[in-house]
C-alpha cells in the first residue's frame, strides 16, 4: 500500500518521542511488523516514500510513537537517500529513532516468492532470486545501521508479532529491553547480538543417552550441565558482568541489548545457560525476551510446510 500525500498538519513525534523506521528485503515480514506496531499503539505508515519523510515530521507534534515502513522497492528509494535520512534522524536531539531491520536468508525469501507466485519488482521479467540478491545488496549499508535486527527465516507471522511485542511493548516499563538467545555454532552466530558467550567447554548432555533427545529447558539436563565443576564460577562471572554493564548501557540511552550463548548443537548447554541468565535478570527487574534459535527451527520444520510471509 502506498501512502497518500500527508496534509501540512501531519503529526510529528513530540520531543523525545519514539520513531521506529522499519525496513528490510521484501518477504522478510515488514508489513507484519508494521501491523504489529500499530496494534501496540504506534501510528503506523507503511511504504513511506523517502521524499515525504521530512514533510511528515515537520508537522504538528503528536504524543503517539510513530512507525514508518520503508520499502526498498519504492520508486523514489535510493541507498544514499535512505542512509542520509537515517543518519540525520538519528542525530536529531529531539527524536528517539530506532531502525528495525527485518532480515531472512535469500533461500527463504526465494521460497516465499515461489509459494505466492509473485514477481519480484526488481526482476519483473526474471527469476525472483536475481531481484532478491539486488535488493539485499542495496540494503547492506542500511542493515549495518540497524538498532534491532530480527531474522525471520525460521519465523511465521505469529512468531514475528510476538517478537515485536517483546521488543516494542513498553507499557509499564522504562529503559533497556533485553534479548537472551541460544544458538548452534554449526549454523553461525546470530545476527544483531551485542555480547556472545561460548558454552562448548561445559560437559555435554549429548553424550548421555538418557538426555540426548531432551533440551536445556529440561530440569535434568540443566542439572547435569550445572554439575560441571566449572559451571558455577563461570556463570557467576557472566551474571556479574551483565548486571554491571546493563545500567551503563541504559544510561547511554541504549534501548535494546542482545546476549547470545552458543554451543555445538544449540540444544543443551547454550539453552540451559540462556534460561538461567534470563531468570536471574527477570528477578533483578529487567525486561527479558528469551529465544532458542535451533529449537525454534526444529519446531518449524516439524510443523510441516513453511508458513512464511507473503512478499
Amino acid at each position: 500500500m502506498t501512502t497518500a500525500m500527508p496534509e501540512p498538519s501531519a503529526p510529528r513525534p513530540a520531543a523525545g518521542a519514539r520513531l521506529v523506521l522499519v525496513t528490510g528485503p521484501s518477504g522478510a515480514g515488514r508489513s507484519t511488523a508494521i501491523n504489529a506496531l500499530e496494534d501496540l499503539g504506534f501510528e503506523a505508515i507503511d511504504n513511506m516514500p523517502l521524499s515525504l519523510t521530512d514533510r511528515l515530521l515537520d508537522g504538528r507534534p503528536h504524543d503517539r510513537p510513530l512507525a514508518l515502513g520503508i520499502d526498498a522497492r519504492n520508486r523514489d528509494f535510493s541507498t544514499d537517500a535512505m542512509v542520509h535520512t537515517v543518519d540525520r534522524l538519528m542525530a536529531a536531539p529531539d527524536i528517539n529513532v530506532e531502525l528495525l531491520y527485518l532480515d531472512a536468508q535469500p533461500g527463504v525469501l526465494e521460497r516465499r516468492y515461489s509459494e505466492t507466485r509473485r514477481r519480484h519488482p526488481l526482476a519483473p521479467d526474471g527469476m525472483p532470486a536475481y531481484g532478491i540478491a539486488q535488493e539485499i545488496d542495496h540494503l547492506v549499508p542500511i542493515r549495518a545501521r540497524a538498532n534491532i535486527l530480527i531474522d525471520t527465516s525460521d519465523m511465521n507471522p505469529h512468531d514475528l508479532r510476538a517478537e515485536i511485542g517483546q521488543w516494542f511493548d513498553m507499557k509499564g516499563t522504562e529503559g533497556l529491553t533485553l534479548s537472551v538467545q541460544s544458538f548452534s555454532y554449526k549454523r553461525g552466530l546470530p545476527r544483531g547480538v551485542d555480547m556472545v558467550f561460548d558454552m562448548r567447554f561445559l560437559r555435554n548432555p549429548h553424550w548421555e543417552p538418557s538426555l540426548r533427545q531432551r533440551d536445556g529447558r529440561d530440569e535434568e539436563v540443566a542439572r547435569y550441565i550445572a554439575e560441571d565443576p566449572r559451571f558455577e564460577a563461570v556463570f557467576a562471572q557472566i551474571e556479574t558482568l551483565t548486571l554491571t554493564l546493563l545500567p551503563a548501557y541504559r544510561a547511554e540511552g541504549k534501548t535494546h541489548f542482545a546476549i547470545a550463548f552458543g554451543c555445538t548443537g544449540g540444544q543443551h548447554r547454550s539453552v540451559a545457560v540462556a534460561e538461567k541468565l534470563s531468570r536471574a535478570l527477570v528477578q533483578k527487574g529487567w525486561r527479558v525476551s528469551t529465544r532458542h534459535r535451533e529449537l525454534e527451527r526444529r519446531a518449524t520444520l516439524n510443523a510441516g510446510p513453511d508458513r512464511g510471509f507473503a512478499p
